[in-house]
């Protein structure tokens, strides 16, 4: 006896079964619109198709992006999107997905570079050039460098930048270590987490290089901080994104380097999420 055809799902009943599964409302939507190659349609466009019928393969395709995420790969890595600062970037396993509490770091070096006539800006640890490419589009008349030490992510950040049809120039380093010249902004959202921290174990998708520094967390911000006066102009900022509790230890560091007017902002969430410091003027001798 042949059985009838199990019916095809509809929009709706897709994303409810993506719920029973325990996903997040907002990441089975932004898979369903992946799988439904409208990826820019928008949530509200799911509601008003919500009776429309899946079809047997994109169903199944939608419940493989389901399980994939719930054994915690990244959306961003899932769709191969992620907008950030307005920016629609392509990102991959070989960059860090870029987190939304990183605009706190754009907006605050947007603040410094203000002021100032085609300010001269450096991305350390650009990644997918996230944070280059937000200042760049913010920033028209601006110079901005970004550096990497992956070959990988420099390739994601370039393919982002020309496709986006940004002028941000790369260079492949550690650091600051073979950048020349000198910038009113120094930005950083570099690996920040503990070598042995237990969160790491949920990060397995993410590049490790991108993320542990140390036993402490802190052995690249210590290299930057200590790297960025012979790169700054007098008055210039180190900007620095870095764990929910390592904002005492990151201002101690910008002092006793001898940076000025060191504070810390806060990302969305109310935590003090970036610390920075300006590199005091030079002294008018009288």
């Amino acid at each position: 006896m042949n059985h009838p055809a199990a019916p095809t799902p509809t929009l709706a009943q897709a994303l409810a079964q993506a719920h029973t599964l325990g996903l997040a409302r907002i990441d089975a939507q932004l898979l369903l619109l992946h799988t439904l190659a409208h990826p820019d349609a928008g949530r509200a466009w799911l509601l008003a198709h919500d009776t429309d019928a899946l079809d047997e393969a994109a169903h199944g395709q939608f419940l493989a992006l389901c399980q994939r995420r719930m054994a915690g790969e990244p959306v961003a890595y899932l769709t191969g999107r992620k907008e950030f600062y307005g920016l629609p970037l392509q990102v991959d396993a070989r960059v860090l997905d870029p987190r939304p509490d990183t605009e706190t770091l754009v907006d605050w070096a947007l603040e410094v570079i203000a002021p100032l006539p085609t300010p001269r800006v450096v991305d350390l640890g650009t990644g997918s050039g996230a944070i280059a490419l937000a200042l760049q589009s913010q920033r028209a008349d601006a110079q901005v460098l970004a550096v990497d030490a992956s070959a990988d992510a420099l390739a994601v950040a370039q393919a982002n930048a020309k496709r986006l049809g940004l002028p941000v120039q790369f260079q492949y380093g550690n650091w600051l270590q073979g950048v020349g010249g000198f910038f009113d902004a120094i930005v950083s959202n570099p690996p920040y987490i503990a070598s042995a921290d237990p969160h790491l174990a949920s990060l397995t998708h993410e590049p490790l290089q991108a993320l542990a520094s140390g036993t402490d967390g802190l052995e690249d911000i210590r290299a930057i901080v200590a790297q960025a006066p012979a790169h700054l102009q007098p008055g210039g900022w180190l900007l620095l994104e870095h764990g929910y509790d390592q904002a005492p230890a990151v201002q101690v560091l910008l002092t006793a380097q001898g940076f000025a007017q060191v504070h810390s902002r806060n990302d969305l969430a109310g935590i003090a999420r970036c610390t920075g410091g300006q590199w005091p003027p030079a002294q008018t001798v009288k």
